[in-house]
């Protein structure tokens, strides 16, 4: 019969046959690759020699003819201005205009047969040696023959000339296809009126007027030659040259003493702006022609404005340079202009006017941020007027009593100006915040008195909340059936706009009322009012019920302190704000509006904390606490708030807490009684709805917040009953939790039971160590360890079970 092992023992042996399977087959594949390898080896071919590579060349054949040619001509020049400057006194007058005629001559000859042969590059270094032989005749000239004549003068004679005479060299039949002439003769000519204006003591004036004149010459030619290289150089000439002259009569028109000098300023700057804008108008379809019409435009501002701020107060110098900018549209709107000049003006007359609400701004940040410093000062006494109130701690901006018409202003043209469908509700918005910063500037520019100045600032609040209540969120077109899209993201649209601008005034308001304890009071309950009654609105009430909220919050505070309230008693005052918070969220429901509210209401009640606790009065932040507690737990009622049952709790217990402190109770289980219970309250409610629920979940908080504490206490009693009675909660716990199957109980009963008991035979087994001689200790150790080990695998045994037993355990 066949022999049949037990299933272990064929187990192994499989086991086995497997193993010494998988030694076989790496030991063969190794083997494999070993061969495959030297077969590719032995197939490969001789290895060829890398293949030659050539270098290449590190310059190109024309670029090293260049460097060749130009070291020539600058060579040659250098040897023409040593014979000039060393050698030219070794000469008669004969010699030396016949040396050097001859050598010009024949230097400026030679790059006709050059051409003729086609050898262009040679006959460009050769005409550029000449050029620069006819500079150095110019200037043998003047030391030998005109030494009395001004330098100056005779620069710019000379410049002018040599200009001319570049230029009909370059126009000769066999050397007008050079390239350099030209351009060198263009170079040459910036020089000659201003050199010629700085002989003649023309003054700043003349002197810009040269440079003017000369740029306008240059955009001439940039103009009319269609050759590359005149026109870059004409480029560079005109925009240096222009810029320069700008930057001249810019500064002569904002120094000018007097009208005169400002018109002769302003006519500098309108030929400047002349030049700029027929520039523009020729090169319509170039990018430059918008750039170029914005710089014509902002000129003439300047010209025109510069020449009204002469005669008029310094007050009045931004408002002027506004009317101006302003004009820019006007002109826009009355002639045919093209497209691209019109929109350059445009975006000149929004530079201006942008720059002139950028003036505006330093008033309006007083107007804000002055009333901040009242909060340091707090019913010290109102001052006279509104102007005063602002700058109690910032000085008042120069020159800033015009700064409402520039506003003003402004608003307007965006109102009349921007009719687009698309940029309409932007200008709106743009429109509405001018409209709020003229109302917010303009009772302190009038020095109004200080309760007018709070009134027209409430007003101010009351019109934006207006304009946030009634503003329709985007504008339809003036024209046409369809609408237009609405607003791109990133622009605000009225409402919000106006809200926030509602908000910022109040506050500003807020701080300003705190010159006096009347004022304060008027002020706060006027604007919890106001913004409560804005709170009907649905689209403001997130903002605006927070708002009201907060404002009644302030205003307890400041009853409070009228009333030379304790802050313990303010902080009772200031608790009817959470509890109106309350019950305003449970009747709004899931409204957006809830969670602002609902948030506004918990600052409150810190608020409330606060106040209670620097008062050091336990009994009354006790019930602070308790009210709070009470809030949150009615808070908690709602379904989609049981988290903050869990606030409730802590309140409960803190106030709990604070209230034993009070009456002097250092027990501890007067502490821990007051959560335990509700814990163990809420962990069997937990417990009969969910059955799964873990008893660590439902008990073990509860049951650790007295236990632990009192154990503590109970190892620092020397008394017998506290141990006592924890020993008795303890065996009964653990009696529970082993007759109902619960880890929790089982667990803490137990543990707390046996460090109890340890507690009570501490005495006894330190007598009895005592009693022990030293060997004692050590010996007994060892048979437990052996004992241990001999009986090991029952031990392991007996762990798991109890392992399966408490884990079977709830």
């Amino acid at each position: 019969m066949t022999h049949i092992p037990p299933p272990a023992e064929e187990l192994r042996l499989l086991d086995h046959e497997l193993r010494q399977l998988d030694a076989r087959r790496a030991q063969l594949l190794h083997r494999r690759a070993w061969l495959v390898t030297a077969l590719h080896t032995a197939a490969m071919p001789a290895s060829a020699p890398p293949p030659v590579v050539s270098r290449r060349p590190e310059t190109s054949a024309p670029r090293v003819q260049n460097v060749l040619l130009v070291l020539g001509g600058v060579l040659l020049t250098i040897a023409a201005m040593a014979f000039t400057l060393v050698s030219w006194g070794h000469l008669g007058i004969t010699g030396r205009a016949l040396v050097l005629g001859g050598i010009t001559v024949a230097v400026l000859a030679a790059p006709v047969p050059l051409l003729k042969r086609g050898l262009r590059s040679t006959a460009e270094s050769v005409a550029g040696l000449g050029l620069a032989l006819t500079v150095l005749d110019a200037y043998a000239l003047h030391k030998v023959a005109l030494t009395d004549v001004d330098a100056t003068g005779y620069v710019a004679a000379a410049s002018a000339a040599l200009a001319a005479l570049w230029t009909a060299y370059a126009l000769l039949p066999r050397a007008s296809t050079l390239r350099l002439p030209l351009p060198a003769a263009l170079v040459a000519a910036q020089l000659p009126l201003t050199l010629w204006a700085v002989a003649a003591d023309a003054g700043l004036s003349g002197i810009t007027a040269a440079v003017l004149v000369t740029a306008g010459f240059d955009t001439g030619v940039a103009l009319r030659v269609p050759a590359k290289s005149v026109r870059i150089t004409a480029m560079t000439g005109a925009y240096g040259m222009g810029a320069w002259g700008v930057c001249a009569a810019g500064w002569l028109s904002w120094t000018a003493a007097g009208p005169s000098a400002a018109a002769r300023a302003a006519a500098l700057l309108l030929l400047a702006a002349g030049v700029a804008l027929t520039a523009a108008w020729h090169q319509v379809a170039e990018k430059q022609a918008p750039g170029l019409t914005v710089t014509a435009g902002l000129l003439a501002v300047a010209a025109v404005g510069g020449t009204a701020r002469s005669v008029l107060p310094d007050a009045w110098t931004v408002p002027a340079y506004l009317a101006c900018g302003i004009a820019l549209l006007a002109a826009v709107r009355l002639g045919r202009l093209p497209q691209t000049v019109r929109l350059g003006l445009t975006r000149a007359s929004v530079a201006v006017q942008a720059l002139a609400l950028l003036w505006t701004l330093p008033l309006v940040g007083v107007t804000l941020l002055g009333p901040l410093a009242w909060a340091e000062q707090v019913w010290s006494g109102a001052p006279d007027d509104v102007r005063a109130a602002v700058t109690v701690s910032m000085p008042w901006p120069p020159h800033a009593e015009t700064v409402p018409v520039v506003l003003a202003v402004v608003a307007v043209v965006l109102v009349l100006a921007v009719r687009d469908g698309v940029w309409r509700p932007r200008a709106l918005t743009g429109v509405l915040v001018l409209a709020w910063a003229t109302a917010l500037v303009l009772p302190s520019v009038l020095e109004v008195p200080y309760v007018a100045g709070l009134v027209a600032l409430g007003l101010t609040t009351a019109g934006a909340l207006a304009a946030a209540a009634w503003t329709r969120p985007s504008e339809r077109p003036e024209t046409g059936p369809a609408p237009q899209p609405t607003p791109a993201p990133g622009f605000p649209t009225p409402r919000p706009t106006a809200t926030v601008l509602a908000v910022l005034t109040s506050l500003t308001l807020t701080f300003l009322s705190l010159t006096g304890e009347p004022a304060t009071l008027a002020v706060l309950c006027s604007l919890t009012a106001l913004f409560a009654g804005a709170s009907w609105r649905p689209h403001l009430a997130p903002v605006t019920a927070s708002t009201a909220l907060a404002y009644a919050a302030v205003l307890a505070c400041a009853t409070g302190a009228a009333a030379d309230w304790q802050p313990q008693y303010t902080a009772l005052l200031v608790l009817t704000v959470p509890v109106a918070a309350a019950l305003l969220a449970a009747r709004l429901g899931k409204s957006p509006t809830t969670l602002p509210v609902e948030i506004t209401g918990a600052l409150a009640g810190l608020l409330a904390i606060a106040l209670a606790t620097a008062s050091a009065d336990l009994p009354m932040l006790a019930l602070v606490l308790a009210v709070c507690g009470v809030v949150t737990a009615g808070t908690a009622i709602r379904t989609d708030r049981r988290p903050v049952a869990y606030a409730s709790a802590a309140l409960c217990v803190l106030a709990t807490w604070v209230r034993l402190a009070a009456w002097d109770v250092d027990t501890p289980e007067a502490y821990t009684l007051p959560v335990t219970v509700p814990a163990l309250l809420v962990g069997a409610l937990r417990r009969r709805r969910d059955p799964q629920a873990s008893s660590w979940t439902a008990y073990g908080p509860g049951l650790a917040a007295t236990l632990l504490p009192s154990l503590v206490t109970a190892w620092g009693d020397p008394d017998w009953k506290r141990p006592l009675l924890l020993g008795l909660a303890a065996l009964a716990l653990t009696l529970l939790g082993a007759g109902h199957h619960l880890q929790a109980p089982l667990l803490l009963g137990g543990t707390v039971l046996a460090l109890d008991a340890l507690h009570e035979l501490a005495p006894y087994l330190v007598q009895v160590t005592d009693a022990l001689p030293r060997w004692a200790p050590p010996a007994l150790a060892g048979l437990l360890l052996l004992a241990l080990g001999a009986t090991y695998e029952q031990r392991l045994r007996d762990a798991r079970r109890m392992r399966d037993f408490l884990g079977n355990m709830r």
